[in-house]
């Protein structure tokens, strides 16, 4: 990523618009705000953004119907702004593709640690794969390209991926056949960011079955290990 990270700030309270907008361009990022879905889709078409923070209580269309149609083309990371303590809206946030999630009301250095954070393990996955150089996993009727960060299946359809979504994926396929403990793949996936509060390994393999398996309620590619984790279960070939 090159110059300042440009953040897109998507809130119906101009109040909270303005101060995070404030906050964040006193770290050094650059800014844009919109009040709804509209607004964010123009900025979107008209932009480069490294990245979203998406209120999920919007007028008309709500942060989960953002979150889901953003995340169909793009695998720009998300962080939404949830209200203080509703578990069950932060789980679907991730199901639906958000890469983390800040509850209401917040600090503004809370939520600059969270931005810092996911961007870092998206240039850190940048980094590698250039370091690397182009790497494809081929596994049951999938490839997946670490340079693109592209899902194909063997038809040729790309499946769009979220940065939680790849990170898990690749950290499986790296290690098929062997258990990996939620802790583990927490690690792996989101080292320091990971809180007291987290399902979103579950999360995150739920939804990468409904895309990855012929059968999500029978997995085959993401076998669940009782009482030790997860196995990525297939052969993997590298090309």
């Amino acid at each position: 990523m090159q110059g300042e990270p440009h953040i897109l700030v998507v809130d119906d309270h101009r109040e909270i618009r303005e101060l995070v907008s404030r906050a964040l361009s006193k770290e050094g990022f650059r800014v844009s705000v919109a009040a709804d879905g509209r607004a964010m889709r123009k900025i979107m078409a008209d932009a480069r953004i490294d990245l979203i923070v998406l209120d999920l209580m919007l007028p008309g269309e709500d942060g989960f119907s953002l979150c889901r149609a953003v995340r169909a083309e793009s695998s720009v990371p998300i962080i939404m702004l949830t209200a203080k303590g509703d578990e069950i809206d932060r789980v679907v946030g991730l199901e639906l593709g958000a890469d983390d999630y800040v509850p209401k009301p917040f600090g503004s250095r809370e939520l600059v640690a969270r931005i810092r954070a996911v961007l870092r393990r998206t240039q850190t996955d940048r980094r590698l794969d250039r370091t690397q150089g182009p790497k494809r996993y081929c596994f049951d009727r999938w490839r997946l390209d670490a340079g693109a960060r592209e899902l194909l299946r063997n038809d040729g359809i790309a499946v769009p991926l979220s940065t939680g979504e790849y990170e898990l994926l690749i950290s499986l396929v790296e290690r098929p056949g062997r258990v990996m403990s939620r802790d583990q793949l927490l690690d792996l996936t989101r080292g320091r960011t990971a809180s007291a509060f987290d399902r979103s390994i579950d999360t995150q393999v739920s939804r990468l079955r409904k895309k990855l398996e012929v059968n999500p309620n029978e997995p085959q590619v993401i076998k669940t290990v009782w009482g030790g984790g997860y196995m990525f279960a297939p052969e993997v070939t590298t090309e």
